[in-house]
Formats: structure tokens, C-alpha cells, sequence
């Protein structure tokens, strides 16, 4: 089932999620979901928060949907080395027509639990680092205009307040 992304001024987007406690054919369920309903979006993470669920769990695919075994799934994520550094254009489905340029680690080693509650350890870099950082502070309420400059903060928070005016947003 395709979900509707929640959109930035959302108060759920701001609050940090709960941890995963129960792993079973709910989760199972909702994992699908996600996948589902960012695939639908054309995105490469999602966060459960970003569709109105508050907990701890992401899903993401750098790949686009051309490789299966791209698609991960991270249960009560935590960064747990990060290293080195990359600036590169990112955006977000919750704040949809707004992009900024972010500086995140290049590398990052995630420590998470999969769909079943199995704990895995994954590093990942480029792209798939950049992921795991975003939806992470997903998790932890926090998204991506926190990293931008005041300045163009303030700007994309302008327009989407014009936006919401219009009944655009």
C-alpha cells in the first residue's frame, strides 16, 4: 500500500521516533509499505516518520529498485563510525521541490537491526552514507534544511509558507 509522504511542518516530522520493540508480520507489513510508497515517490530512503508511523525504521535503495539486493531495511539505526567528508545536492520527499547542498561523511558504518531483528553492521560510502545520515536524523526528528545555511533555511521556509497560503502545500 502506497502511503502519503507526510510534508515538512508536520510536527511528527520533528519528533524523535521510538525504538522498534516487536518484529514480526506488522513490521514485516509496513517494511513492504515503505518500500512501496518510496519507490512511488522516486526516492532512495524513507523513513518511517515521513509517512506518520513514529518508529525506528528506515528503508533504502541507492539503486533505484534495479538491484534487490540494494534494498535495505534498518531497525533502531545508530551511526557508530563516521569518516571523512562529502558536500554534495541533496532533497528530501518530505520537502518536495527544495534541494541544498549538505556536508555529510563520506563514510559512515551503521549498526541497525533488519526486518526480522537480526543486528547487522554495514559501511557504507558516497551516496549510500549520505542515505543512512538522512534518514537517521529522520529518526531523530531532525531534516535536511537543519544542515543548510540560515540564510537559504530561511528562504525554503518562506516559500513553503507562500505555499501553504495557496493551499499548494
Amino acid at each position: 500500500m502506497i502511503h502519503p509522504i507526510v510534508k515538512y511542518g508536520d510536527p511528527m516530522l520533528e519528533t524523535p521516533a521510538k525504538a522498534v520493540e516487536e518484529f514480526g508480520e506488522e513490521l514485516e507489513k509496513l517494511v513492504a509499505d515503505m518500500f512501496e510508497s518510496m519507490y512511488a515517490a522516486r526516492g532512495v530512503g524513507l523513513a518511517a516518520p515521513q509517512i506518520g508511523i513514529g518508529l525506528r525504521v528506515a528503508v533504502i535503495d541507492v539503486s533505484d529498485g534495479k538491484n534487490p539486493e540494494a534494498k535495505l531495511v534498518c531497525a533502531n539505526p545508530e551511526l557508530i563510525h563516521v569518516e571523512g567528508e562529502q558536500r554534495e545536492e541533496e532533497g528530501c520527499l518530505s520537502v518536495p521541490g527544495f534541494r541544498g547542498h549538505v556536508a555529510r561523511p563520506l563514510y559512515v558504518t551503521v549498526r541497525a537491526q533488519d526486518a526480522t531483528g537480526k543486528t547487522f553492521e554495514m559501511r557504507g560510502e558516497g551516496l549510500l552514507a549520505r542515505a543512512f545520515c538522512h534518514e537517521i536524523d529522520h529518526l531523530n526528528g531532525v531534516l535536511f534544511i537543519t544542515h543548510l545555511s540560515m540564510l537559504k533555511r530561511d528562504m525554503i521556509k518562506r516559500k513553503i509558507r507562500k505555499l501553504k497560503k495557496a493551499g499548494e502545500w
